[in-house]
């Protein structure tokens, strides 16, 4: 019998999140054992008249390709994919590969080469064009990450990903506003000491329309204005490999100096481009079901409490001049047990150890979200 909530979650992709319209073109790209889930939103988009494309990944026969792979082949994908993706009205991403770490031996210049030559122009492509929600399905790796039972991680997963997107997209409003018209932010914690502007940019809420899960809202710092130093306090998955106990110093805006435990290899990644050791992104995280690390940056960078502070590539709807073939979220918690931490705007306290502190914000701690 298929799970009903698998029907639900098809129909806020396909209704809420890309609102398929008749005649509209969507891609559904689709990495792992996710066909219940993949046939179900097929049915949807035919539901709403729309003509659904399917490309299905199996992440082993990537990680082959990815080993030996060269430039004039990545050109020939990479023209293929950008026209194809062209063609499309809409996206949905779906990632349920069994092995975080399938990717992790694939060499760090097949890996750049792959990021810079094809995945970069595509999502150049998708970002702009497209209306598009990617997300995670559950399986027993996620679960093991989670540090939950398979059965348990599903009743989390669905209610994670199926909560009142409507009412959290109107509590965000608030926060918009204010960061809209603030100046300086500054950031304190364990190891942590940041300053930075975000006057000028915009500030974007995402409510279940990019993300399932979702529950941020976004900015960028002005390029040139990061300064101190930041110290994260959550595992971050990238091309494979996990990194722990990362650590940052910044210099009117660039990273000067980072460690982690693999010093070596986040330095390479930092090298990719000059982009890559800029920021791209700040966004504070509000979802309340969400509350530790699981090394899924989908789930990780929504944590309640938390915040995320980027490296790379600038979203076009807050862009801060800056561009890379990376966009590494990088999440740090500041509710109490994981050492607590402030952020101030324009020299006003608004959250301290992961919760709002003044009135216009209360609505987006966790009891008045769920």
């Amino acid at each position: 019998m298929k799970d009903p909530r698998i029907d639900k979650l098809a129909d806020v992709l396909v209704n809420y999140s890309t609102r398929v319209q008749s005649g509209e073109n969507v891609l559904i790209y689709a990495i792992g054992q996710v066909h219940e889930l993949v046939r179900a939103v097929i049915a949807k988009v035919y539901e709403a008249g729309g003509n659904p494309y399917v490309q299905l990944i199996d992440q082993t026969i990537q990680r082959e390709l990815l080993l030996g792979v060269n430039e004039t082949q990545l050109g020939v994908m990479r023209e293929a994919d950008v026209e194809f993706m062209k063609k499309m009205d809409c996206y949905i991403g779906i990632r349920g590969g069994d092995n975080i770490s399938e990717l992790a031996d694939v060499p760090g210049d097949k890996m750049q080469l792959y990021s810079r030559l094809f995945t970069r122009p595509v999502l150049d492509v998708r970002v702009p064009d497209t209306r598009w929600v990617v997300l995670r399905y559950p399986n027993a790796s996620m679960a093991q990450l989670a540090n939950m039972s398979t059965a348990g991680f599903e009743d989390f997963y669905f209610k994670v990903c199926t909560l009142d997107y409507g009412k959290m997209d109107e509590a965000m409003d608030s926060l918009v506003e204010l960061m809209e018209k603030t100046d300086k932010v500054r950031i304190t914690g364990p190891g942590t000491d940041l300053t930075f502007s975000i006057k000028g940019i915009p500030a974007i809420k995402c409510a279940g329309e990019a993300n399932i899960p979702d529950g941020e809202v976004f900015t960028a710092p002005v390029r040139d204005s990061v300064n101190g130093t930041i110290s994260y306090n959550t595992p971050s998955p990238y091309q494979g490999y996990t990194y722990d106990n990362i650590k940052l110093t910044f210099k009117d805006g660039k990273i000067i100096e980072a460690t982690a435990n693999d010093t070596e290899k986040i330095n390479e990644v930092f090298d990719t481009d000059e982009g890559a050791r800029y920021i791209g992104e700040f966004a504070i995280g509000v979802n309340p079901y969400i509350q530790n690390p699981m090394k899924d940056i989908l789930f990780d960078e929504k944590i309640d409490g938390s915040f995320h502070f980027t490296p790379g590539q600038a979203y076009d709807d807050a862009f801060n001049g800056n561009k890379s073939s990376i966009h590494w979220d990088l999440v740090m918690i500041q509710r109490p047990e994981w050492g607590g931490g402030e952020i101030w705007f324009d020299d006003r306290l608004i959250r301290k150890d992961g919760r709002f502190v003044i009135p216009e914000l209360e609505c987006l701690n966790p009891e008045n979200l769920k």
